[in-house]
């Protein structure tokens, strides 16, 4: 009875909300088919790009130094900075950006890695009856069909399970679900669907069964965030944009308006942080697109200008592929604490967050592990028992830093607003601040039609709608079987070269290095386990990277997805960019510290190294502690207390393994815990024992001393009077049974002579005859 009338309740509340939602969604399809036939004209309009390849980062400081004025001149290269300079640049505007790091370096590149419109805004809006944040998802879903359409090669849609648990939410989230449907109409990618707890475990065998009634699967979409935001980049410099990175602007240029005596921006002061070189930009209008950096260049303009930036972090996690399934997300939406909680497959690993704490305004945020452990917890509710959720297992973490704000103009100052804010100052400094990652396009376009009206600019409406972004035109789904045929790819990286680079693929490929392999031919790997090659260093180069952190990062994005795989990556990655920009042995040198040290704070090695130290407990029962010793000293045979890189070798020569001495280093240097060269039999037991709470996975001097001990056991010799005799012996056993019925135990002590012989290497045609 209960459960009916929550049921009746539910859909009474959710026809009257879909009734409402249905007639504003329909007026709002109206006006956006109206605004979209200018769209269509518009984008008729836009000619092809000036430049076939974007210039060289030298080639765009000339510009920079040498133009007597643009009409636009961008601070900041996230996504909604570098969409205004494509924005811009695309009506016909002379436009300018740049940025004090790299494109994408902020919150830009460490952002769940989803397009979408927000289900949990929808909610609010409904339970709160709140236009803006019905306006904003609106917006949010049409954006997001737009961003798959112009850059095909990195988005896609992603389904995304929301496991149902108690049977009154059903019927409660599946209205939630339809409506967000219906607000995207036409621009809906996939319809949502319920599923059986049967059909939900099929989809999603991780899942916790227990009280699991079943699950909705709805549709939003999903990007590589940080080569998204560099694609829009190159776009604007196809297009004719000044862009530079590694510009910082230490101050604004001002002049006196001649009509009003009022002081106006007219430019800025920039550093090239690489050279140390200084000179002026001056344009007309002064775009400050800098994310939670907002505050600090509006009070380049006015000291006294009001703080309307109020940051929060979130943190991520990224685990291995086996803990979700290759085409299915999951979503918590509602964590122990209120929060929302995504679990999503990305580039074949899982990547879960994102928590919601206010901060302060860094350039270098570090994910604490309070919120790591936070969202291992959340992550442990919703997976079986069966799946051991290990904090060894977080392989990357990393913290960006939401720039929420409030609205200048607004009465309420202190409530944070969920849209975008464009602010106009008195001297004509435009700030576009807020917002989402989906709906950069839009504020960009908001952005521009301001600064087109504030500062009587020329041009036309903006160009951008379905305006294929760097690599997307000619790229097709089929585009890396080109790349193995054509070139001789592994099939793995080839399906990466096309998803990471689309139609300019073939340029990479043109660039790899032959293996002398017979296959693959080319296309020689940074990393065994990741498809990430060496010609993406040099190709990475031609796309503005300056350093080895860019490299890692956000040309190819290995320091996101294994910190461990970055660091071993990183001495051939510093070569190859050694070659192509010339730097001395102490610029190489200072590369791998600084991107080390990025490694080590930023991307969670720091907390991923804490796990095991020399201060960690040895937490075992006597009796592993046995067993961990007899292994400790079947390499450590002299009984020293200690082993080195020589113990390790003997050991590996007996069971005929061969590992040079720098691989053998790397791996004792991951548990020597003092840094004296040697692992010793404590500094062993406190590695086991973090393996054993879950804090320590993958290591590989465990995986190695495991696999040798068995292997040495194995090898123990067998007695002759166990062993049937010897050969003589044995052969005569074997002739006998031809003969006589079958004796199971006669028949065992012979294969125990088979097995001993072929262990110890001795080939005996008799013996290899009788076996077969």
């Amino acid at each position: 009875m209960a459960f009916q009338k929550a049921v009746k309740g539910t859909i009474l509340v959710g026809g009257g909300a879909l009734a409402s939602i249905l007639g504003l969604s329909q007026f709002a399809h109206y006006r956006r088919k109206q605004v979209n036939l200018a769209y269509v004209e518009a984008a008729e309009c836009v000619s092809e790009p000036v430049n076939r390849e974007p210039p060289s980062r030298e080639a765009q400081l000339l510009t920079l130094q040498n133009m007597s004025e643009f009409d636009i001149l961008v601070i900041g290269g996230g996504a909604t900075g570098c969409g205004c300079a494509l924005d811009a640049v695309t009506r016909g505007l002379k436009t300018a950006l740049v940025e004090r790091d790299d494109f994408s370096s902020g919150t830009s590149s460490r952002s769940t890695k989803l397009i979408h419109g927000g289900v949990r805004y929808l909610q609010k809006a409904i339970m709160k009856l709140d236009i803006e944040q019905y306006r904003m998802v609106k917006e949010a879903l049409h954006e997001r069909a737009n961003l798959l359409e112009i850059a095909p090669h990195l988005s896609a849609p992603l389904p995304i399970m929301l496991p149902i648990y108690k049977w009154w939410q059903l019927p409660y989230y599946w209205v939630g679900i339809k409506l967000y449907d219906l607000v995207a109409g036409s621009n809906c990618l996939k319809s949502s669907y319920v599923l059986s707890k049967s059909r939900a475990l099929e989809h999603f065998p991780m899942l916790q069964k227990d009280k699991l009634v079943g699950a909705i699967v709805y549709y939003d979409g999903q990007h590589n965030d940080a080569r998204m935001n560099l694609a829009i980049a190159l776009t604007a410099a196809r297009y004719g944009a000044a862009t530079a990175n590694y510009m910082e602007v230490v101050s604004l240029l001002k002049k006196t308006d001649p009509d009003t005596g009022k002081e106006r921006v007219s430019g800025a002061r920039c550093k090239d942080v690489l050279t140390g070189q200084e000179f002026d930009v001056r344009a007309k209008c002064v775009i400050n697109a800098t994310g939670p950096f907002t505050d600090t260049v509006r009070k380049m303009d006015d000291k006294n200008a009001t703080a309307i930036c109020q940051p929060s972090a979130g943190v991520h996690i990224v685990m291995p592929g086996y803990y979700s399934p290759e085409s299915m997300g999951l979503l918590d939406p509602a964590t122990s604490d209120g929060r929302v909680i995504f679990f999503l497959p990305w580039q074949k690993m899982t990547i879960a967050g994102t928590t919601d704490t206010p901060t302060d305004v860094t350039h270098h945020p570090i994910p604490s592990e309070e919120d790591i452990n936070f969202i291992l917890n959340e992550v442990r509710n919703y997976l079986s028992c069966d799946v051991e959720v290990r904090r060894g297992d977080v392989l990357a973490a990393w913290s960006g830093i939401r720039p929420l704000v409030t609205d200048p103009k607004s009465a309420d100052t202190q409530s944070i607003s969920r849209n975008h804010v464009v602010d106009i100052s008195d001297s004509g400094l435009i700030t576009i601040a807020g917002g989402k990652w989906t709906t950069y396009r839009s504020m960009a376009e908001d952005t521009i039609n301001a600064a087109i009206k504030a500062h009587s600019l020329k041009a036309g409406p903006s160009r951008t709608v379905g305006l294929f972004l760097q690599g997307g035109k000619d790229w097709s789904p089929t585009l890396y079987i080109r790349l193995v045929q054509d070139y001789g790819l592994e099939s793995e990286v080839a399906q990466h070269l096309a998803a990471t680079y689309g139609d300019k693929a073939f340029e990479v490929a043109k660039m790899a290095s032959v293996t002398g392999k017979r296959w693959p031919i080319v296309g020689v790997r940074l990393v065994s386990e990741f498809p990430y090659i060496e010609a993406e260093v040099k190709y990475g180069i031609k796309e503005y990277a300056c350093t080895a952190v860019d490299m890692i990062s956000r040309r190819t994005r290995l320091a996101f997805l294994n910190v461990q795989a970055a660091e071993e990556a990183l001495p051939r990655i510093v070569e190859l960019m050694g070659r192509e920009l010339n730097w001395d042995d102490y610029k190489k040198e200072e590369e791998l510290e600084t991107a080390r040290k990025f490694l080590y704070y930023e991307m969670g090695y720091k907390s991923r190294s804490e796990q095991l130290t020399d201060r960690s407990e040895i937490s075992l029962l006597p009796s592993d502690i046995d067993r961990y010793k007899k292994r400790f000293h079947k390499f450590d045979a002299d009984q020293k207390g200690f082993i080195t890189i020589v113990d390790v070798q003997r050991v590996l020569e007996s069971i005929g393994v061969q590992m040079d001495e720098n691989t053998l280093h790397e791996i004792l240097n991951e548990v020597d815990l003092n840094k004296n060269g040697q692992v010793e039999l404590n500094e062993f037991l406190q590695l086991m024992s973090a393996i054993q709470k879950g804090r320590v996975s993958g290591s590989r001097l465990a995986i190695l001393m495991k696999t040798a001990e068995e292997n040495l056991d194995r090898r123990v010799p067998i007695p002759v009077d166990r062993s049937c005799g010897g050969l003589e012996r044995s052969i005569q056993l074997l002739s006998s049974l031809v003969l006589v019925p079958w004796d199971p135990r006669q028949w065992r002590q012979c294969w125990s002579v088979w097995h001993h012989h072929e262990l110890h290497g001795q080939q005996w045609p008799q013996l290899r005859a009788w076996r077969h």
